[in-house]
């Protein structure tokens, strides 16, 4: 369960952005979202390698 604490006289708005940023960072909804549909393995293992690669450019791209 997310618990956001609200201090007296805070906006209200602003815990609610502090929900919506904790509930996200807890992956619900994506994990729901893949679990609507089955991806082979193969293809979770090509789109990690794919993703790696793109990182890895980007960190080369940044000390170049």
């Amino acid at each position: 369960m997310i618990i956001v604490p609200v201090k007296e006289g805070e906006n209200i708005e602003r815990a609610l952005k502090k929900y919506k940023r904790k509930f996200e960072k807890t992956g619900v909804v994506k994990e729901l979202r893949q679990r609507q549909k089955y991806t082979k393995p193969s293809i979770v293992k090509r789109e990690e390698k794919l993703k790696a690669i793109y990182i890895q450019q980007l960190r080369d791209a940044e000390d170049a």
